[in-house]
């Protein structure tokens, strides 16, 4: 298994998919997963139970996957020091988009709970989970100015497959 771990507009979707399809390994969309478990979107997950019935479901999701995957995790995965542990034993990717690549990604996304239009508030939100990322990743790859291919390929190399 190969989890990609990053902040929102990262790219892990995008990359993991790329991978998933070059290793030929299983892709989950972690997000995606539990939209569909739940039967909802997760700005309704958010709005009807709250971000600590998500959480939940993301601690849940992410301890009972199995095989040859390729997982893209949450943006907030990390924010649980039960999945850091988890990852700790695992083979952990972070994509590593400075602020300014989330910020311009993200700039017309109004479908994240979490993205705000206050950017002082989500760069503070940013900053806060660097840090966490950075102690869960096996492996660091810098993102800004590189195509997903590129990505992927700088993956595949620094694991050596």
């Amino acid at each position: 298994m190969i989890y990609l771990i990053g902040y929102m507009g990262s790219g892990k979707s995008t990359v993991a998919s790329l991978l998933s399809k070059k290793l030929n390994y299983e892709y989950i969309e972690m997000d995606q997963e539990i939209e569909r478990k739940e039967g909802m979107e997760i700005p309704q997950i958010f709005k009807n139970y709250g971000e600590d019935y998500f959480r939940n479901a993301e601690t849940d999701l992410l301890k009972s996957i199995r095989g040859k995957v390729i997982v893209s995790t949450g943006g907030g995965v990390i924010l649980s020091k039960e999945n850091r542990d988890w990852l700790i034993d695992q083979t952990v990717i972070f994509l590593d988009a400075s602020f300014d690549t989330i910020d311009e990604r993200l700039k017309e996304d109004t479908t994240r709970p979490l993205w705000s239009g206050q950017k002082e508030e989500n760069k503070q939100r940013y900053q806060d989970r660097l840090p966490l990322y950075q102690s869960a990743a096996t492996h660091t790859i810098k993102v800004d100015k590189k195509e997903p291919e590129e990505i992927a390929e700088e993956i595949l190399s620094c694991l050596n497959i």
